[in-house]
């Protein structure tokens, strides 16, 4: 998410703090509720329970964020992709992730089904896993941009690009640590053997890191002797969070690791609430006159939840089910294993969300004007009374 939202609306700090916390300053939260879970019970047993409370919660958190993106991107693609008043960079951006990058991804998935082959399967769900960093990070940008103009603050060219340079330099060094050559590894039944992570990677995106420490602490500086202020303390938490405990340090806590894709997504459709929130509200009223704000809501949540139990369950359980056949008992699975089409609508899916998000929420989309409070209309004017003349 990088959206800058193009007006200011001043939150109460109760609420700058509500905002915080959905936005990823719960993760705080979670590490000493780890620490004494694990102190009270079994640890083994503790991670068992916790992965499954957090595959359940899917249902209703991960799996509608996923889909929610559907219902967002391509609701009036056609207006969007080919219409003259959208801008031509931005209907090629529409275009290129609406139709093109989705037909190679599912050309990609056929061709590895077709093939049976783990490694072309498996060269998709290392793409996956790169790009979740990116996404990760680049969503936390948005964070500061829309959050702090929620607080009345905007970032200036120099402090854009030392978050952005921060961003980045965090994702590539979470992908390229820790060095490793080639192991084999298992997603959703696929065996496959990932790509070496050299040292001199590693050490290349760790310096590049710190740079950009260094950097961001300086804007942050120099920002303060500017002006007398520093960046407001909710929208740093939610880039932080993204970057170093989402994205660097994603496995530093056995517990903490399981709510991490939870608490990313709730990030996320707190945008989505904003967005479709403040949008209802500016066409209940004349001259659209749509439907009121709690049932636009309504319905986009109960599509999202629809979506996401057909994406990642309904769809991929029925095809695997009904074109591929199980190993027998006994037998050497194959290996892009049991539930190939499960692995490939789960890594098209995902990759597809990082695509689609990449348009929806960039500043020239003019709908991220939505993410600000739409201001509310001033009281209808009372007509003048005439004064009585005297008798």
């Amino acid at each position: 998410m990088s959206a800058t939202a193009p007006s200011a609306s001043y939150v109460s700090g109760r609420r700058a703090f509500a905002e915080m916390m959905i936005t990823g300053g719960a993760t705080l939260l979670f590490y000493p509720l780890s620490w004494g879970l694990r102190k009270v019970f079994d640890p083994g047993m503790t991670e068992y329970h916790i992965s499954f409370f957090f595959f359940y919660l899917a249902w209703v958190i991960n799996d509608p964020h996923f889909a929610v993106t559907y219902l967002l991107f391509y609701r009036d693609i056609k207006k969007r992709a080919l219409s003259p008043e959208t801008p031509l960079v931005q209907r090629a951006r529409w275009i290129f992730s609406g139709v093109i990058a989705p037909i190679a991804l599912i050309t990609w998935g056929i061709i590895a089904i077709r093939m049976r082959s783990a490694v072309v399967m498996g060269a998709q769900v290392q793409l996956m896993y790169m790009l979740v960093g990116w996404h990760y990070v680049k969503q936390g940008f948005g964070v500061v941009n829309v959050l702090g103009a929620r607080q009345g603050f905007r970032l200036d060219t120099w402090e854009r690009r030392a978050i952005l340079f921060h961003c980045f330099a965090g994702w590539a060094y979470a992908w390229a640590s820790p060095a490793s050559p080639p192991r084999d590894f298992e997603e959703k039944g696929v065996i496959y053997t990932g790509i070496a992570h050299p040292r001199w990677l590693e050490l290349a995106s760790l310096t590049a890191l710190v740079i950009s420490c260094v950097g961001l602490v300086a804007v942050v500086v120099l920002r303060k002797k500017r002006t007398g202020k520093f960046m407001p303390f909710s929208p740093v938490v939610g880039l932080l969070m993204s970057i170093w405990a989402w994205t660097i340090f994603s496995g530093a806590d056995p517990l903490v690791r399981y709510a991490i894709p939870a608490l990313h997504s709730i990030q996320y459709l707190f945008f989505v609430y904003l967005l479709g929130k403040n949008k209802a509200l500016a066409e209940e009223g004349a001259p659209k006159f749509g439907r009121p704000v709690a049932v636009r809501l309504a319905f986009l949540a109960m599509g999202a939840l629809a979506l996401g139990a057909i994406l990642f369950h309904f769809l991929p359980e029925f095809l695997d089910l009904a074109f591929w056949k199980k190993t027998p008992e006994g037998d050497v699975p194959d290996p892009i294993g049991d539930t190939p089409f499960f692995a490939a609508v789960f890594t098209f899916v995902n990759v597809h969300h990082y695509f689609m998000d990449h348009v929806i929420w960039r500043r020239e989309n003019p709908e991220t004007k939505y993410l600000q409070d739409v201001p509310k209309k001033p009281a209808p004017a009372l007509a003048a009374v005439p004064e009585r003349l005297a008798a």
